[in-house]
């Protein structure tokens, strides 16, 4: 049978991710103004996120603007909506194959190699849902990295790593985890076994009759 801790571990671990990869994908700093360098302007400060960007003043005035169109934004962005949206939906579908398969919960009790399998599922559907978020928080920061690097990238335009992607990677790697526990936790009872040794056969009556 599955240890139902284990997978009860690994599933809160799986949804903590979820929520993280919620957060992340819906917080504005993906990347923030840096201040690296000569005459940096620290009268405001500059962020981007996925559906917005927005301007701190020094005075604690915030403003912000959301894109106006999907079409005429960067590749990275569009490309990296696309991956944290799957990334939440699968964990979503996830979570629901997991209440399904989980020992804890009374669904398919009466076939446990089943709910073993489903719960099996479940782990890898996580772990996907895992990977695109972590493809897709680093491939920002890759690019957030080759401009600041660039020297042709005006200093006052240069841009450093936000919080939102370090929520990203952290939810990334909790889901990944808590998934690789869900599928570690392989059934040992096996109900289907054949005996070790064969059974022994009851003495009949001897091939003789005695009066």
């Amino acid at each position: 049978m599955a240890n139902a801790g284990i997978q009860l571990l690994g599933f809160t671990l799986a949804f903590l991710g979820f929520i993280g990869s919620i957060a992340s994908t819906a917080m504005v700093e993906w990347k923030a103004s840096s201040y690296a360098g000569d005459n940096i302007i620290t009268a405001q400060a500059m962020f981007e996120g996925l559906w917005k960007s927005c301007v701190s003043q020094s005075t604690g005035q915030v403003q912000c603007k959301v894109y106006d169109s999907l079409l005429q934004l960067p590749g990275i962005v569009q490309g990296t909506r696309g991956l944290m949206l799957a990334s939440v939906l699968l964990s979503f579908i996830a979570m629901l194959v997991e209440v399904v398969g989980m020992r804890c919960t009374t669904c398919m009790a009466g076939e446990p190699q089943q709910k073993d399998k489903v719960a099996l599922a479940g782990g890898v559907i996580y772990i996907i849902a895992g990977l695109l978020a972590l493809v897709g928080t680093s491939w920002y920061g890759h690019r957030i990295a080759q401009e600041f690097y660039d020297p042709f990238t005006p200093t006052n335009s240069r841009y450093e790593f936000g919080s939102a992607l370090y929520v990203g990677w952290g939810a990334a790697c909790l889901t990944i985890i808590g998934g690789g526990f869900l599928c570690c936790n392989c059934s040992s009872d096996g109900s289907g076994k054949s005996p070790r040794y064969p059974p022994t056969r009851s003495a009949g009556p001897s091939g003789g009759d005695y009066v």
